[in-house]
């Protein structure tokens, strides 16, 4: 295939899936918007976490609060669990890659605070102990997931938010996730904020 051709290709694959998204995405990505600004209102925190490229994005989002979206406001409290390499080599060492995310959340986490959780298919166990913990800690969850992603969907509550991408290709979804960020940043922004 022409590379032009394939460049072309993946930015219609790209569109086509966020168009499809919008769908079923806006109203919960809205939802969890609101459910930030409230936990940020309230003196909370958001703690984010996920592996591989979703762990980048879970830096990322925290990069996002902490610094600025697009505009300049007041830094606000996030924390990506994937950033400190001491503690998670610690905890990986001590009691198991299981443990690197779940301990931190019983560590950081407190009632009110928010959990996002990024997981582009089947939820690591990591993941999912992240959950259990965050159920011990009363604190919400926003997940991030994609296409075949059922088990971080089984882990969730009837209050939890989740925002799926509807695509099965991992860079498809990792793009996404990253539109989600943005507008979530945005909305967040807004609402603290005002327009």
């Amino acid at each position: 295939m022409d590379p032009i051709e394939r460049v072309t290709s993946l930015f219609a694959e790209s569109t086509q899936l966020n168009t499809v998204a919008l769908e079923s995405q806006a109203a919960p990505i809205a939802r969890a918007a609101r459910c930030v600004v409230g936990c940020l209102l309230d003196g909370g925190k958001v703690l984010s976490c996920g592996n591989g490229s979703s762990a980048a994005d879970a830096q990322y989002f925290a990069a996002q609060m902490q610094h600025r979206f697009e505009r300049e406001r007041p830094a606000l409290p996030a924390v990506a669990l994937t950033a400190d390499t001491t503690i998670l080599t610690a905890i990986a060492v001590d009691d198991g890659l299981d443990a690197i995310f779940a301990k931190q959340v019983g560590a950081l986490g407190q009632p009110g605070d928010v959990l996002i959780v990024l997981s582009i298919r089947d939820a690591a166990t990591n993941l999912q102990r992240a959950l259990e913990a965050s159920r011990e800690r009363q604190m919400q969850v926003i997940a991030l997931t994609g296409g075949t992603d059922a088990d971080t969907a089984d882990g969730l509550h009837a209050e939890d938010i989740e925002i799926r991408a509807p695509g099965f290709e991992a860079a498809r979804i990792l793009e996404n996730h990253r539109l989600v960020i943005h507008c979530l940043c945005d909305l967040i922004d807004l609402q603290l904020m005002g327009g």
